[in-house]
């Protein structure tokens, strides 16, 4: 895949590192970043965490604002932080910060200009954890989180695709695209004007539709929403997960937090939780 390494930093006694590829998926060149904890270096092959960003990020904003190496370290799990969409020239935009490059919000478009390219779905499922299984010292135990897009991306494809993951969180996710501006926006743009599609891609219809399947594997769920997130009501909508995981019987912690935002101030104030909760499910 032409897997090169361009940078290379020793933390907490394992190693950050970001690399980029050619991806067959997404037709494009991608960039991701992975920490490898001491564990990785010794021998063991070590369990590992997906987490994927919100609007307008890349690889670097975890990996650098959210704190996580030395208690990801100390529980000896690799973090994998892939870029939040396809880049580069000929790559669909919009001027928007809420669609196109930086937005691609982990789904696989079936509409012009974006379908060539806009497959992060199959990307995050598939290509990138048989890159990163082939290429580093870790297991098949994967985990996976997110923030905002991306907590809407990991409990869309963990709902999925529960046989492929132990646990799943987020920090404060957009719930119930199909009900906000963000996701309207979006799915309008990725995946046209059929509703059943968008269905897909919803956290909140695909709890309710476990409700109906008589043999569900049921994932561990934890979500941390800051209650001064100037974007609870109008685009997050906490309160909708939260009815679809009952109606659904779905076992869900939510974690209200007085006074904190959208910010990655939140997401550091909180990552050793989050770890500590994965931590459980993928060694136990």
């Amino acid at each position: 895949m032409n897997l090169e390494n361009i940078s290379c930093n020793k933390s907490f006694g394992g190693w950050h590192k970001q690399y980029t590829h050619d991806s067959k998926v997404l037709n494009c060149a991608m960039r991701f970043a992975i920490y490898l904890p001491p564990q990785a270096s010794q021998g063991q092959k070590v369990p590992v965490l997906y987490w994927l960003s919100g609007l307008t990020c890349t690889d670097e904003n975890f990996m650098q604002k959210a704190g996580a190496q030395r208690r990801a370290a100390e529980l000896g799990i690799a973090i994998v932080a892939p870029d939040t969409s396809p880049r580069g020239e000929g790559v669909g935009n919009d001027e928007g910060y809420d669609l196109g490059q930086g937005a691609g919000f982990y789904l696989n478009a079936t509409q012009e200009p974006w379908k060539a390219h806009y497959q992060m779905y199959d990307y995050i499922v598939h290509e990138l954890p048989e890159l990163i299984e082939a290429t580093f010292p870790v297991s098949d135990q994967r985990a996976i989180a997110g923030h905002s897009m991306g907590g809407h991306g990991a409990l869309t494809i963990a709902l999925k695709n529960a046989e492929r993951y132990r646990s799943v969180s987020a920090f404060s996710p957009i719930t119930n695209p199909i009900n906000c501006p963000w996701g309207q926006k979006a799915f309008t743009a990725y995946l046209g004007e059929d509703l059943e599609s968008w269905r897909q891609y919803d956290s909140c219809e695909l709890l309710k539709a476990t409700a109906n399947q008589e043999s569900v594997n049921k994932l561990p769920i934890r979500v941390d929403q800051g209650e001064d997130d100037s974007f609870l009501q109008s685009e997050l909508k906490p309160e909708n997960l939260v009815a679809a995981a009952e109606q659904a019987d779905y076992p869900l912690e939510l974690h209200r937090h007085k006074g904190y935002d959208h910010s990655y101030y939140f997401i550091a104030s909180f990552i050793e939780q989050h770890l500590d909760f994965h931590a459980e499910f993928l060694k136990g």
